[in-house]
């Protein structure tokens, strides 16, 4: 903490674990049980409570709610957690809960995300690296999200739902089911898949070939004729020749929630 910047107005915990060239910001609350890593910036009026790991780099704006208790009745005092990784953008009054007890007992988020404004994560949820979560969405209990996923302004994940890697949620879409990797919902009919994410998967490198593969298992799945069973049997085979296909089919076989269909 020798070489941290805090305010006077701040209060921090003697026994939270502060890095070096961390700077909290006026009036902001650090608890105990808490470890922030080096070079993270936490604004002003700001609640950090523990058992909470934040790592490297992070930025934390003003009036964030970061590892309070999670929103679940049935949570009973246990001891949860909350972890999050590097280089995080985490913006105005963005909530983020710690895990409960029946639900794995720690919320994670990954690195390099951002977290615009009044974001909610609750309890349990699993988020991968470089999702953008636009203003407002927000993510009930045990969602799992996936690398590079995109949530519009004002979306919305059911509790235990999984959105796949690369997936894209459009302004106010409300998913009540798993979308797999690459996919694209729009707000039609409750949130309805309206093809893959192929300018998301261009600007990160994925050549002709791949996108032409994923949209032939997009097609398989939501567009022919046919079970979802047939659809992942013609997917199997697919998979020998594409990557991305298996993930595709591998996130549809991993489900235990019906798919956004």
């Amino acid at each position: 903490m020798a070489d941290a910047t805090i305010h006077a107005s701040a209060v921090v915990d003697p026994s939270a674990r502060i890095g070096s060239d961390v700077e909290i910001g006026p009036f902001t609350f650090i608890g105990p049980d808490v470890e922030i890593g080096d070079g993270t910036r936490v604004g002003p009026h700001c609640s950090i409570h523990g058992p909470t790991r934040i790592g490297r780099d992070n930025r934390i704006h003003g009036h964030a709610a970061i590892g309070g208790d999670p929103q679940d009745k049935k949570y009973a005092g246990e001891r949860v957690s909350l972890e999050i990784g590097d280089g995080n953008v985490i913006r105005e009054f963005v909530t983020i809960n710690r895990g409960t007890g029946g639900g794995g007992g720690t919320t994670r988020i990954g690195d390099d995300n951002w977290l615009l404004a009044y974001t909610h994560v609750a309890h349990d949820c699993i988020v991968g690296s470089h999702c953008v979560f636009s203003n407002n969405s927000t993510l009930a209990g045990h969602v799992e999200i996936g690398d590079w996923v995109i949530m519009s302004g004002f979306s919305g994940i059911h509790q235990f739902c999984r959105i796949g890697a690369h997936a894209f949620l459009g302004m106010g879409v409300l998913v009540s089911g798993d979308v797999p990797p690459y996919v694209m919902v729009g707000i039609e009919d409750h949130g309805r898949p309206r093809g893959i994410n192929a300018e998301g998967l261009k600007r990160r490198g994925f050549d002709a070939d791949r996108i032409a593969a994923i949209k032939r298992a997009y097609r398989t799945v939501y567009v022919a004729d046919g079970s979802l069973a047939e659809a992942k049997e013609k997917l199997s085979g697919m998979a020998a020749d594409s990557a991305d296909v298996r993930d595709f089919l591998d996130f549809i076989e991993r489900g235990e929630r019906p798919l956004a269909r």
